[in-house]
């Protein structure tokens, strides 16, 4: 893949850029977009317009700059000089955003999901890094991260680390947040707003997942399901699922956690962890999805007992196989 040392030489003869993450954007997809498209506006005069594309972000985000700029409409006909896609390992998870995608004179993928396959015309893809937000730092001149620039990255790395907590911080993303730090930002605040804080509603489904989980595979798999009654019922939305399946996954004696909500008849969306001995990106992959090792996710049909009867499988394989070695 072609990657690039820095995102100012990809501008030349640029005037209009788009902006754009995965669906349902997390902590890392919000901080590395606002925090690319705060870089851009503030430096590059020539740009005569850098818009950012992203489905509706939660209310934990408001206070970063620029996320009262985030277009939530795709109704525009536009052709963009410069479309660049931020933690984003599939060009069908940009959504509504991919028509935009699809008709840019020059594509930009910067991502560290290991599933990319490189959908773009220049794809700076590292695996290795913690998150988006880190390889956003990489490729600006950090000599301009300003105090707000700062926020908004520093947030997406504490976010996709677990705050530093995951296998997939290093010494570098530690290096990089402590330069972030010295920008003067409100490190503590930014993660009890937008990573500890939870609603009512946002603790009780959380509650819920965790008194109906399932313990399978003698106790290294955890499963938990959320069906649409439940959505109903406490009035919850997807983003307010975030972090469930983490929670899972510190179960003692887990290997594997899964939480899935269904999000149609027949359908549900999957998202698994991993403690180390399970690859749950090549399982995600088979089924049409994809991520990190560690942190994988994907859309499966059928019912609540056919997805957890093939997820299991593959799971009890790869345990098998670890205990061979």
């Amino acid at each position: 893949m072609m990657k690039m040392n820095k995102i100012g030489p990809e501008l030349e003869g640029v005037f209009t850029v788009a902006i754009a993450g995965h669906i349902r954007p997390d902590g890392d997809c919000v901080g590395s977009c606002l925090g690319m498209y705060q870089y851009l506006t503030e430096n590059f005069q020539h740009l005569k317009e850098v818009t950012v594309y992203l489905e509706e972000i939660g209310d934990c985000y408001q206070f970063l700059k620029g996320a009262d700029k985030v277009c939530t409409s795709y109704d525009r006909e536009i052709s963009y000089d410069l479309f660049i896609a931020l933690d984003c390992g599939d060009k069908e998870r940009l959504g509504k955003a991919k028509k935009y995608f699809d008709t840019a004179k020059k594509t930009i993928s910067i991502d560290h999901h290991i599933s990319n396959c490189g959908y773009a015309q220049i794809n700076h893809v590292v695996p290795d890094a913690s998150s988006t937000s880190e390889l956003v730092f990489d490729v600006i001149d950090q000599q301009k991260i300003t105090k707000e620039i700062a926020e908004a990255l520093y947030m997406g790395i504490a976010h996709d680390t677990g705050v530093f907590q995951y296998s997939c911080t290093s010494p570098k993303t530690m290096r990089i947040a402590a330069q972030l730090m010295e920008k003067g930002i409100s490190f503590s605040q930014i993660l009890d707003e937008t990573f500890y804080s939870k609603t009512y509603i946002q603790k009780q489904i959380l509650g819920r997942a965790l008194l109906e989980s399932m313990l399978l595979l003698e106790g290294k798999c955890i499963v938990s399901v959320i069906h649409q009654k439940e959505f109903d019922f406490y009035n919850v939305k997807p983003s307010d699922l975030e972090g469930i399946v983490s929670q899972l996954r510190t179960t003692k004696g887990v290997e594997v956690a899964i939480f899935m909500y269904q999000n149609d008849i027949q359908q549900y969306r999957v998202s698994m962890r991993s403690n180390g001995k399970v690859d749950v990106n090549q399982i995600a992959s088979y089924f049409g999805g994809g991520g990190h090792r560690m942190a994988a996710g994907c859309t499966m049909q059928g019912s609540m007992y056919d997805v957890i009867n093939n997820l299991t499988g593959h799971i009890e394989r790869q345990l098998n196989q670890e205990n061979e070695k």
